[in-house]
């Protein structure tokens, strides 16, 4: 694979383990909170995610 891909992926997970290693029981309350949220709910807010997540990458190519 691109190195760029595999700083995309190793980013991604130092962003996701953040949050348990920084805030455990706030994380562990906000995924409490997550799982009781119906799927449209869930399905919305990945969408905005995939949608932030995408914007940002095309910035990032552009900008090389």
């Amino acid at each position: 694979m691109n190195k760029a891909v595999w700083m995309a992926i190793g980013l991604v997970l130092v962003v996701e383990g953040l949050g348990p290693l920084l805030a455990p029981r706030g994380w562990r309350e906000m995924v409490s909170q997550l799982s009781q949220q119906n799927d449209n709910a869930l399905r919305r807010i990945g969408g905005c995610l995939v949608v932030a997540g995408s914007i940002i990458a095309y910035m990032m190519y552009n900008s090389m």
